[in-house]
């Protein structure tokens, strides 16, 4: 299944696309697409209930605003370095075990909302990530089964401010965090609709000109040892996500390097998983 969630912030509504590409509202189904909803039997009561119920789900207008597709995330988990083209451009080396860093669950926005450049900024930066959802508790797990606690996959835009991130001190929380910072979706695909998520294109444009443009079967840290490396330190728990890293591509390692303005045009996508856009706009206080 491919989940949605739609209409104005905070107030979404749950749908899904069906296999004609419709999308279809399923709010009567009357279960948002949070931990308890990932955690249970949610997908598979979902799927028969639409079995049943398809007739009896509104279309969703094209017009409406899609949210992110998941609800009430606790934590987003972030991979750092973990395409070895990407540590090269960024002066790095290639680490020899998962660079881990967390991202507010408060940068979560729709998939085709603005970016906001925040004030005082002059190097935000892009960048197009896996992003994993997990649909079981997971702690202690090994790598073997690792693969049974993913409930699905998103694209993910890791953006950051590298002179927040890298120039100010401490950990590189405070250049991920941002409002904005993380736009998830268009959908959240099921792990059964991605047969091989190690063999994925992902890529991202800015102003129509390619950027990334690479593939995940690079990734230096596979998904079920990341799952399994993550779960030795702390509790996963549905719905969070672990976003897998981003490729070589990004604003900090051109020469010179670029950052986005107001007015630039992010488009992004994985292969089977969907694409999105994210238009640049400035800090406003209002």
């Amino acid at each position: 299944m491919r989940l949605i969630r739609f209409g104005a912030p905070g107030a979404e509504k749950p749908g899904l696309i069906d296999q004609d590409g419709t999308f279809r509202d399923v709010s009567a189904f009357r279960h948002d697409f949070d931990s308890l909803f990932l955690g249970g039997t949610g997908l598979q009561d979902l799927q028969d209930w639409f079995a049943k119920n398809k007739a009896n789900c509104p279309e969703v207008p094209a017009t409406e605003r899609l949210g992110p597709p998941v609800c009430g995330v606790s934590k987003i988990v972030c991979v750092g370095l973990n395409y070895a083209k990407h540590a090269a451009e960024s002066g790095m080396d290639v680490p020899t075990e998962p660079v881990l860093f967390f991202k507010a669950t408060s940068a979560i926005c729709g998939p085709n909302d603005p970016v906001i450049i925040p004030k005082n900024s002059e190097k935000t930066d892009w960048e197009v990530e896996l992003a994993v959802v997990i649909g079981k508790e997971a702690h202690y797990v090994s790598e073997a089964e690792a693969m049974n606690h993913v409930a699905g996959y998103m694209v993910h835009n890791d953006y950051s401010e590298r002179a927040f991130q890298l120039e100010q001190g401490g950990q590189w929380v405070k250049g991920k965090s941002c409002d904005t910072f993380a736009p998830l979706g268009p959908a959240l695909v099921t792990r059964d609709e991605i047969p091989d998520p190690h063999n994925l294109r992902l890529w991202l444009q800015v102003n129509d000109e390619m950027m990334q443009d690479s593939n995940t079967s690079d990734l230096v840290f596979q998904i079920p040892y990341l799952i399994h490396y993550i779960s030795q330190y702390m509790r996963l728990q549905p719905g969070d996500i672990i976003s897998t890293g981003t490729p070589f591509g990004v604003g900090l390692g051109l020469t010179p390097p670029r950052y986005l303005k107001a007015g630039d045009v992010v488009v992004l996508g994985i292969a089977g998983v969907g694409e999105c856009q994210q238009k640049a706009v400035a800090y406003s206080k209002s």
